[in-house]
């Protein structure tokens, strides 16, 4: 049955009748009479009834004009597509291009220009050891003359830093000839390309064959620690101190591992920067690497992080303000001016921007104590890093690997690295009573026994032994399922805090795509699979409702326990502001849903076409 529609006036129709709280949405939330009759191609009419199907009716009058056309000839399959099957199908078809970027002539305008642009100005930072990019974006400065570009220093200190804070802009990635090499953002406000977020994604672009997309998000990431000297946080000006969570041994493999040929030439290239990003970043002693072997997070920077919403330090630095007898606005400039220079304020800053380079930012678990802690997560990170090196250089190398710097490595090396991390692992993170790893720190020498689904890393990166495993498991399923999937923290863990303090987004009761995936992978790596499955139904079940209820809507995050999207906790929701459809969902959310159907048998795929209730189902 086909519908050939006027896409305007049928919109306009559709929305007075339907969209009764006025948002460009149908949602379960409008009192319309759900029920808009339609004519067929043949004179027919039929009667689209209920929020989902009229949502789907929205949507694709919303794709019609999207492409300038005037009239839409919709099929009614595609307004009562099953609801798993569109979601995917929406985000191997849409979301990944509507999410990719590049800074160069075609692309710059909508990074540069995005909202995080100091008022009218645009900055692209360009690195002074890249001639070719000087030279490429100089020229395109005389073409679009509201550009501004800077050239950084050869030393990045924390110093210049903070001397461009009130010059933010976007940093430039790598160019091939006049074409910047493409990659993928996280969606709405997050128009950049940030650290972990493009593993994630990678493995979402792997599942839907864009092989070619995420090697180059890999050239990127390669091109940041040659010039940046880390793979950022993300790829601004305000970043440069700061690196996230090391996933690029992991986005490596996995590209192979996903070709039919691997490039021996380009393997080279990436294993090399890849090897140094290790030594240089993360096994430095005395900077991440502490005194017991472990490693921990450790931002530099000086001041208030100039990326965070405005009043979100305000209660510690009213505390302050008392302090030096000022009012918080008076200390707050005096502050940055470093007018005021305060030791244990300056650490408390350490401390935040070292948990915004974990990814996890902001949690309970990381405030004011971050820079103290051997995290369960990193470590497990590092541990992967260690045998994935092994891996690619016995599978790729025939067990000797010699660097482009001229550093020859052998797989055997790695193999010690990794066994000796093991073994600290197992004396600082694990307790033997609880049966579970927790965060060491090491300033006060003892764990800090916070529940968190970072403690599950190491199912991840395969450092448990069987009976750790089986433990391990037992916890995750008693203490950190929810209805929608795994926790972010249990609610024990936060239970201490004061009910006037805020709600952090990465704890309880929300769940994030990142530790869902490394989870589901972590039950897989060792024989879990009913358990991997159960989660993963929970996980999509959630995000399909919700995608039923409110017009095709993926976010960024969850309430796993209230099963919704109308997370209140510190930033808000990205990826839940769009007009008649969202053409991107989100990035990480996106990727978790590929990977999540990948892992599902056919019969639970079915079981959540029809949003079967996954407490009954799991019962």
């Amino acid at each position: 049955m086909l519908f050939r529609l006027n896409i305007e006036e049928t919109l306009q129709k559709l929305l007075r009748q339907e969209d009764t709280d006025g948002d460009k949405k149908i949602t379960k939330e409008d009192r319309g009479p759900k029920r808009f009759k339609l004519q067929t191609e043949d004179g027919a009419f039929y009667t689209v009834k209920g929020t989902y199907y009229l949502s789907n009716l929205l949507q694709e009058l919303a794709i019609a004009r999207n492409k300038g056309k005037e009239y839409a000839t919709i099929p009614l399959r595609r307004i009562e597509e099953k609801p798993a099957n569109r979601i995917s199908r929406m985000i191997r078809r849409y979301f990944w291009d509507d999410l990719t970027r590049t800074i160069d002539e075609a692309g710059i305008m909508k990074i540069v220009g995005d909202e995080k642009a100091e008022g009218k100005e645009q900055r692209i930072y360009v690195p002074l050891k890249d001639e070719h990019a000087i030279e490429y974006y100089n020229k395109l400065k005389r073409k679009y003359p509201e550009i501004n570009i800077s050239v950084l220093p050869d030393k990045i200190t924390p110093e210049y830093v903070l001397s461009i804070n009130n010059k933010p802009g976007i940093l430039a990635l790598k160019l091939e000839g006049k074409k910047g090499v493409p990659f993928v953002v996280p969606g709405g406000r997050f128009n950049e390309m940030y650290g972990w977020d493009s593993y994630f994604e990678a493995v979402g672009l792997l599942l839907d064959d864009r092989e070619d997309l995420a090697k180059a998000m890999i050239d990127n990431f390669c091109y940041q620690i040659k010039y940046y000297g880390k793979i950022l946080n993300a790829n601004r000006s305000y970043y440069l101190t700061r690196t996230q969570p090391p996933f690029l041994s992991s986005f490596i493999r996995e590209v192979c591992e996903a070709g039919k040929n691997t490039d021996l030439k380009w393997l080279t290239e990436v294993l090399t920067i890849a090897i140094r990003e290790y030594e240089s970043v993360w096994m430095v002693s005395g900077k991440r690497l502490t005194e017991n072997g472990l490693n921990r997070y450790l931002a530099e920077g000086i001041g208030i992080p100039p990326e965070t919403e405005e009043g979100h330090f305000d209660e510690v630095l009213e505390e302050y303000a008392r302090k030096y007898e000022l009012n918080r606005e008076e200390f707050q400039q005096k502050y940055m001016n470093r007018e005021i220079v305060d030791e244990e304020l300056d650490m408390y800053f350490v401390h935040d921007r070292s948990l915004r380079e974990s990814g996890h930012d902001t949690s309970w678990r990381l405030d004011n104590v971050c820079a103290d802690l051997n995290t369960v997560d990193l470590n497990a990170l590092l541990y992967k890093y260690e045998t994935d090196f092994e891996y690619l250089i016995n599978t790729y190398f025939d067990g000797t690997f010699q660097t482009t710097e001229g550093k020859s490595y052998s797989a055997a090396h790695w193999k010690e690295m990794a066994a000796a991390r093991k073994r600290l692992i197992n004396v600082y993170l694990w307790d033997k009573t609880k049966e579970c790893f927790y965060d060491y720190n090491f300033k006060l020498n003892r764990q800090t026994f916070f529940e968190s689904a970072t403690n599950f890393y190491p199912l991840w990166a395969g450092i448990c032994n069987q009976d750790q495993a089986e433990k391990l498991k037992e916890h995750l399923m008693n203490s950190y399922k929810a209805r929608g999937g795994v926790l972010a923290t249990t609610k024990a863990s936060v239970s201490h805090v004061p009910d006037h303090l805020p709600k952090r987004q990465w704890d309880y009761p929300n769940g994030w795509a990142p530790h869902q995936m490394v989870i589901w992978k972590g039950l897989l790596n060792y024989g879990y699979e009913k358990e991997a499955e159960e989660l993963v139904y929970r996980w999509l079940w959630m995000i399909t409702v919700n995608a039923v209820d409110y017009n095709g809507t993926i976010p960024e995050k969850y309430d796993v326990v209230a099963c919704t999207h109308k997370v209140y906790a510190e930033y808000g929701n990205v990826g839940t502001e769009f007009d008649y459809i969202t053409t991107s969902g989100f990035g990480w959310m996106n990727a978790s849903y590929q990977y999540g159907l990948s892992i599902l048998s056919p019969e639970l795929r079915e079981k959540l076409n029809e949003l079967a209730d996954p407490d009954i189902l799991f019962k």
